[in-house]
């Protein structure tokens, strides 16, 4: 095993990851002391829980996807895939609520749902492997069949099948905080530990960094990227249940344009591109920060047109703060 091959299957936390964090970290805090300021009611304890709970289902798929992207590819279709998990579990307790009862129904739902998530990552890296197709034109693809097949599945009509209750997973409170947000939690502790602690975040820093040397040191870096993609697509799914819960069907037009905040979390987070370099923990920041702006701009009465630009050139600048600070290292 030569040298290179052995530096790219370790993740470098380099003196440019920690600034990036630094820097987020303090526009994080400055931004809220600036939100308690100027927005009415941002610092109340129910706002900032709403603001926990809207964060949630953006959050555990952007955790996923942090490793895709640092693994050097990208899922355009998890906006999609939420709404077409809704309208499985949807379709499946409707089918199955006479025979098994509903919560039995909802259980397998929730399983087919996340199985068929699990499904649609593994599609992408397979398409990567066998006919070298970028995961970026796959997903794009699968963007749109998949709303189709979730429109298909609910005939172009919410599918308000769900039990009594089942309002609680999206909706409701345990001990005064959102319920969402313990899925959110578990999720975020569950993917540090893959990534920092687990040969396979190991080897997701590797291949996304260098997958030559990492294919010469015995890594399978499609088997890498394959399985990346499907804890993203698994992921997408449990946020799909989530979407449902909360709304109470499952909805072809659900989460419609998702997939840009998810992402966008994930490089204001600090990850990289190009792979090869990110945080799990940057990215529960660049969630925060989002879910903040855009709470404290409706506070605020922006016009929602507005607040799209300012997404847009938030965006714009996480990335040319990593460009000026890659550039700045590289010197």
């Amino acid at each position: 095993m030569t040298s290179e091959a052995q530096t790219a299957t370790r993740p470098a936390v380099s003196g440019v990851d920690r600034l990036r964090s630094y820097i987020l970290e303090l526009f994080l805090v400055g931004m809220v002391l600036v939100l308690v300021l100027a927005a009415p009611g941002f610092a109340s304890v129910n706002n900032l829980l709403n603001v926990l709970r809207a964060v949630s289902m953006l959050g555990i798929i952007a955790f996923g996807m942090t490793a895709v992207i640092i693994a050097g590819e990208i899922d355009l279709s998890v906006g999609a895939g939420v709404a077409l998990a809704g309208c499985i579990i949807g379709w499946v307790c409707g089918a199955l609520t006479p025979g098994l009862g509903p919560w039995p129904a909802v259980a397998v739902g929730a399983v087919v749902a996340i199985i068929v998530g699990a499904l649609v990552g593994t599609f992408t890296g397979k398409m990567r492997q066998w006919f070298n197709v970028p995961s970026f034109i796959t997903t794009l693809a699968l963007l749109t069949a998949l709303r189709g097949i979730a429109n298909l599945i609910s005939g172009g009509f919410p599918i308000a099948t769900f039990p009594k209750g089942f309002n609680f997973l999206g909706a409701g409170n345990l001990w005064g905080i959102p319920t969402p947000v313990f899925f959110f939690l578990a999720v975020f502790a569950g993917m540090s530990v893959l990534m920092k602690y687990t040969s396979f975040g190991r080897a997701i820093y590797a291949v996304g960094g260098n997958p030559e040397a990492s294919r010469l040191s015995g890594i399978d870096v499609y088997g890498t990227k394959t399985l990346a993609l499907a804890i993203t697509g698994a992921l997408t799914a449990l946020s799909g249940i989530l979407v449902a819960s909360q709304i109470g069907s499952g909805n072809g037009t659900a989460a419609t344009g998702m997939e840009l905040n998810v992402i966008a979390a994930v490089i204001i987070g600090g990850t990289s591109l190009f792979g090869g370099k990110g945080r799990i923990w940057g990215t529960l920041l660049g969630v925060l920060f989002l879910g903040c702006i855009n709470n404290g701009m409706v506070l605020m009465n922006v016009s929602e047109y507005w607040r799209l630009v300012v997404s847009g050139g938030i965006i714009l600048a996480a990335v040319l703060l990593n460009q000026v600070l890659e550039r700045g290292v590289k010197r």
